[in-house]
């Protein structure tokens, strides 16, 4: 799936703003055919990109859950006129029903991924015309995240009362989270591009392969270098391959980008159609103790980080944007995992012209009970062959939309499953295949959260990622242990896996501005200290290929007595001003060049 662009032959016109906003209370709209004329009733303003949940005052739009509608009217402008029409919906949180003019032009299933349909046909080309989408944040046990409708039949509790249950620890944000776009395309056109690239020596190959919708007579692809110079012939094909002599490579903080030119002309030549894919030309191997990005070692050094702002909740925002990746520069960081979904694409353009390396995952978290391991989940009636069936799905569509950034080095299919359980090993195993079906140009793994001794699928992964929180979880406040128990641990994960071993996530939670000596739980002090402990075992391990703190900057998550106003492990606050750990990290990844193991501070 390719990103929207404007050039030539085709036009954006973006509809982000405010849209006219109504809670689904009674859960009425679809009977009562809402999307048959404009919002009746109760109708706020409310803004796209964005979670609905933070922006109004009001606890019952926080809290709802089910059904929200969002409206606004548009007009074409009058030379789109022999264009195909396209609507463009970048995320819808978790379900997402789309009508123009009365009509329904689509529904998607999946909360973090794009999806498009063409409204060529249901447009008014002269006059006014009127979206509506119905989103619906409802989680069973068929989504991903998965989740569970509990109702009350109590009386303790008012007649209907019901609360959604979740089992992943972030807020259920819901909304139109990025932006919806309206495509001018031509009705031949090039609907997708997938490139490959290989590294040899001091060359590089690049390989390409278009999907073309219509009649195109002619096609003329090149691959430019950032002078726009051509660094290989011209190919007429939809498949092709480039040998590139001393070829410029996609390096960690030290990005560079061919340009894939691909042109579709008619038989006298004139232009149809035209596509320009940034091309990053890189090649990345693991061995048993090494993640190598062209042939050199890589250690990751940065964050798990949720898309989570103040007001915004999951919306994308470029001024966040552009304020967390000038933070990881500024901290040392090369590297993030996308926790626990698919980002918006804009981050993954900018990862790529940053050289920020990205492992991409899936939203396939919560998929435990609360570390229950006497309430199975992997069963028909919770984790089942539907769950699985979506999951597949939520895979194709990721690696279709992100597969040619070469910012993504990684794929992850979970965070933290009950993978001890028996039915959890076949699932798991058809996730894999089709995974490394889909790209067998990058490792696969997932976070785990079960010991390397009863976990039944980490076997499967490439990279183990391995997710731990000693003396914070466990052994509460026992700092002691944490070096000693990091190092015994993942000595142990190595002896068994015999891969390169990835700590996706570690830390502890601070309060900012909470002090105090000696360091106890919640103070910027203790989750400095802790850090340093995890540090000095770290530097120990040649197979450790990285270090991803728990997190980025603080984030929401739902009311509880373990969360002081949502999760505070962050480096950054949520307004992304650091604490006294970011200083400690600054010390430690910045003192290295890019992709090198880092030097151990006091």
């Amino acid at each position: 799936m390719l990103f929207p662009q404007d050039n030539e032959s085709r036009q954006v016109k973006d509809l982000d703003g405010l849209w006219r906003f109504k809670v689904d209370e009674n859960d009425e709209g679809f009977e009562q055919r809402w999307y048959a004329r404009p919002l009746q009733g109760e109708v706020h303003r409310m803004p796209v990109p964005a979670s609905y949940n933070d922006v109004t005052p009001d606890a019952k739009i926080r809290q709802h859950v089910g059904k929200v509608w969002y409206e606004r009217d548009f007009t074409l402008p009058h030379f789109w006129s022999d264009a195909r029409i396209v609507v463009r919906v970048g995320a819808a949180c978790h379900h997402g029903t789309v009508w123009v003019n009365g009509e329904k032009v689509a529904y998607h299933k999946g909360g973090y991924l794009p999806f498009e349909a063409d409204i060529t046909e249901v447009i008014a080309r002269g006059g006014p015309n009127r979206m509506t989408i119905a989103v619906d944040n409802m989680l069973d046990w068929t989504t991903l995240p998965p989740g569970e409708l509990r109702r009350f039949d109590d009386p303790n509790y008012p007649k209907g009362h019901k609360v959604l249950r979740q089992f992943h620890d972030n807020f259920n944000y819901a909304g139109l989270h990025r932006s919806v776009r309206l495509l001018a395309l031509p009705h031949d056109h090039i609907a997708d591009i997938s490139v490959s690239t290989e590294v040899n020596g001091a060359d590089g190959a690049v390989s390409y392969q278009l999907e073309l919708i219509g009649t195109h007579p002619r096609i003329r692809v090149r691959l430019l270098d950032e002078d726009g110079k051509a660094v290989g012939e011209e190919q007429k094909n939809s498949v092709g391959k480039w040998q590139v002599e001393k070829a410029r490579l996609w390096e960690p903080g030290q990005p560079y980008l061919y340009t894939l030119l691909v042109q579709s002309m008619a038989e006298n030549g004139d232009l149809v159609d035209t596509y320009r894919l940034p091309v990053g030309i890189r090649s990345i191997e693991v061995t048993d103790k090494q993640f190598l990005i062209n042939g050199k070692p890589f250690y990751f050094k940065g964050f798990g980080k949720h898309e989570d702002a103040e007001l915004r909740g999951k919306g994308f925002d470029e001024v966040t944007n552009a304020r967390d990746f000038s933070l990881l520069k500024w901290i040392g960081a090369n590297s993030f995992r996308t926790a626990h979904n698919p980002v918006a694409e804009e981050v993954l353009n900018l990862a790529d012209r940053e050289g920020v390396v990205i492992i991409a995952e899936s939203p396939a978290t919560g998929m435990i009970f609360s570390f229950n391991e006497d309430e199975p989940i992997f069963t028909d009636e919770r984790i089942s062959d539907k769950t699985l069936e979506h999951h597949l799905q939520m895979m194709r569509e990721m690696i279709a939309r992100d597969k040619n950034h070469p910012c993504v080095v990684m794929w992850t299919v979970a965070n933290e499953p009950s993978t001890q359980e028996p039915n959890a090993e076949k699932y798991f195993k058809q996730v894999f295949d089709l995974t490394r079906e889909l790209d067998s140009t990058r490792p696969v793994s997932f976070a785990a959260a079960i010991d390397v001794d009863r976990c039944r699928v980490m076997s499967m992964a490439d990279v183990v990622c391995v997710n731990r929180y000693y003396a914070w979880y466990e052994d509460c406040g026992q700092l002691d242990l944490v070096d000693f128990q990091a190092e015994r641990e993942l000595r142990r994960i190595h002896e068994v896996a015999k891969k390169p071993v990835l700590m996706t996530e570690f830390g502890a939670e601070a309060i900012p501005g909470l002090h105090h000596e000696p360091p106890v739980m919640f103070s910027e002090e203790f989750q400095h200290e802790l850090l340093k402990r995890y540090h000095r075992a770290f530097d120990k391990l040649d197979f450790l290929v990285g270090e991803h703190m728990w997190t980025f900057s603080d984030f929401m998550t739902p009311q509880g007595v373990l969360r002081v106003h949502g999760n505070r492990k962050g480096a950054f606050d949520r307004d992304r001003q650091p604490k006294m750990v970011a200083h400690l990290l600054r010390k430690r990844w910045g003192a290295t060049d890019t992709g090198q193991r880092p030097k151990a501070v006091d």
